[in-house]
């Protein structure tokens, strides 16, 4: 028998070099353990959570930056289970017509100012129309919608549109609704209200007052959106990334864009690839069409569970109905307080009346492999998308497909069973509670009906992971007040506790916008929690949301933000001057940021 060769393995290197060591600060893990001392990452990847004595002897060498975290705690990153990406660079381009407290409208003479001062500015100077974003008639003390009237004051020689924060509904002068071509004859779209100055004996017609709601708001939208700057358009995502992540996220979505925009996203990423993750999901209407009406077999989405420079598609969103704050989500009873010229009775409206669209929206999407989120804000509109999974579901077979419903605001405790049997993730706004808690209390639901809006502790209770979202630009893409609003469910105005019994722990919470999240986007293997293997995606905050006074989490602010391990908020001069390919296709700006 030949003799055999043997080597003898090198000794293994007392240390493994890593690129980055945290350590001296409260380290959240979202994991088992819990908490941990220290955290090594090398090659974007966490390579060591544990002690720091061990962490040194065994990854420290004389490349390793070592960073001590001063006290401040280090989280996952967080990761925004539902908004719109592209509408939070809007919101950071327009004049902002929020109220406190992130912005100063408070009534209507305000929010002229704000318009006409932005009209004065570089981009609004070069735009077709005077744009806003933000008002809440529920907060303006004039209680009631700017109208036509109100905005011909800011311009009769520009139209002018007013966005309501809940983007579901806007105002226009007279310049905008002759350039819509809404006159007195004009019929109300389907899916849709133009308000009227007085109603005619002929239902939906009269002369418009300038509110437009759901889908006769939306050709006004993509009007003057179209009308920006191209350059401004173009950077639009770009913004709304780096706003995302001041906030602590290190994945965002843009959430129902149309086929067109989301081409021209991968094109922008192609040109400068995004810093942080980019899951979007394309309009379910236009990609059913797409697929119902071609012969080819390629896939209008190009859903991927893998980044091509920051970004992938991962599905398809259902736009079902409006908005609650804006008494347009579809309910099963009577809204407490109807808009002026409903009658008592009114529920609001669907935005697909058609139960076999919606059917068949679902399961073309289950049969493309295409994930679904459906905007369902009412009670109505969650029996419906529940009827729609059913059926869809019964025709596809069983199958790991994690389906989301997007907001379910008012969704009954019988709906959350039905969504632990048919396994459809809620995802909820949770930011209702705070924003509008005491305008639903009072006008919109009543008491009883408030106090289980956004119901997570139903969720929890049947062992649901659900997660909760920001849905910018509704709100600011703001983390921290995700956080708050789970554990306090505090309103804005009366500083109640809305619905005590829906209230949750901070670590809950926390799992909403972490490991939640990943599991939401199939992506809990390498993301939403401090563990070995998976991306250093990672949050430094001022303070540890699980250990502070509940009442002071809204308080925290978030220090650093770590990409694969690399900062990328605060931005540096030299990536704050990222490039934008010099030809895209046109964005149509259907962006539908629903609350």
């Amino acid at each position: 028998m030949a003799d055999q060769q043997h080597t003898t393995p090198e000794a293994p290197a007392p240390y493994a070099e890593a690129d980055l060591l945290l350590h001296g600060g409260e380290i959240v893990t979202v994991a088992e353990p819990p908490t941990a001392e220290a955290v090594a990452v090398k090659d974007g990847v966490i390579v060591f959570v544990g002690g720091h004595a061990e962490a040194v002897d065994r990854w420290h060498g004389p490349r390793t930056k070592v960073r001590d975290l001063g006290g401040r705690a280090l989280l996952p990153g967080f990761i925004d289970a539902h908004g719109h990406l592209g509408g939070i660079g809007l919101q950071a381009t327009i004049a902002n017509l929020l109220a406190d407290p992130d912005g100063d409208v408070t009534d209507i003479a305000s929010l002229q100012e704000k318009l006409r001062a932005w009209a004065e500015t570089e981009v609004g100077q070069e735009s077709e129309w005077i744009i806003g974003f933000g008002y809440d008639d529920a907060i303006l003390t004039d209680g009631r919608h700017p109208t036509r009237d109100d905005l011909d004051d800011v311009s009769t020689t520009r139209p002018v549109l007013a966005i309501h924060q809940s983007f579901h509904l806007g105002a226009v002068n007279s310049l905008g609704l002759a350039a819509l071509g809404y006159g007195a004859d004009t019929p109300d779209p389907e899916g849709g209200v133009i308000r009227r100055r007085e109603l005619a004996v002929e239902p939906s017609h009269g002369e418009p007052n300038g509110v437009l709601e759901e889908t006769a708001f939306n050709p006004a939208s993509a009007a003057a959106l179209g009308g920006l700057p191209e350059a401004v358009q173009l950077g639009l995502f770009a913004k709304g990334a780096e706003s995302a992540a001041s906030f602590g996220f290190t994945t965002v979505q843009e959430g129902g864009t149309t086929l067109t925009n989301l081409a021209a996203l991968r094109e922008i990423a192609a040109a400068a690839p995004f810093e942080i993750d980019v899951v979007a999901y394309a309009r379910a209407d236009q990609a059913t069409a797409a697929v119902l009406d071609r012969d080819a077999d390629r896939d209008p989405v190009g859903a991927s569970r893998e980044y091509v420079n920051g970004v992938r598609a991962a599905g398809v969103k259902l736009y079902l109905d409006g908005s609650p704050q804006g008494r347009t989500a579809w309910l099963t009873k009577p809204y407490k307080t109807p808009p002026d010229g409903q009658p008592d009775d009114y529920c609001g409206y669907p935005t697909v009346p058609d139960d076999a669209a919606v059917v068949r929206q679902v399961r073309t999407a289950y049969e493309q492999g295409w994930q679904v989120l459906a905007h369902v804000n009412g009670d109505a509109s969650i029996d419906q998308f529940i009827g729609a999974v059913r059926a869809a579901t019964a025709a596809a077979g069983p199958g790991d497909r994690r389906t989301v419903a997007i907001h379910a605001q008012t969704a009954r405790e019988d709906q959350i069973n039905d969504f632990a049997l048919l396994r459809i993730i809620p995802s909820f706004f949770s930011m209702h509670t705070f924003y509008w808690g005491d305008w639903y209390r009072k006008t919109v639901l009543g008491e009883e009906r408030a106090a289980t809006i956004s119901p997570a502790r139903w969720a929890l209770d049947r062992r649901i992971a659900y997660t909760s979202h920001h849905d910018a630009p509704v709100a600011l893409p703001n983390s921290i007040a995700i956080l708050a609003s789970q554990v306090t469910r505090r309103t804005r105005t009366d500083q109640v506790v809305l619905g005590p019994e829906q209230c949750v722990s901070a670590l809950d919470a926390v799992r909403a916008i972490t490991i939640n999240a990943a599991h939401q986007y199939f992506e809990q293997d390498s993301k939403g929690s401090i563990e070995v293997g998976k991306l250093a995606d990672l949050v430094v905050l001022s303070a540890n949301p699980v250990t502070v006074d509940p009442e002071k989490i809204r308080h925290i602010e978030v220090a650093e933000t770590l990409k694969a391990g690399r900062t990328v908020h605060p931005v540096d001069a030299a990536r704050a001057t990222a490039a934008t390919p010099e030809r895209t296709p046109p964005l149509d700006h259907h962006w539908h940021c629903n609350c």
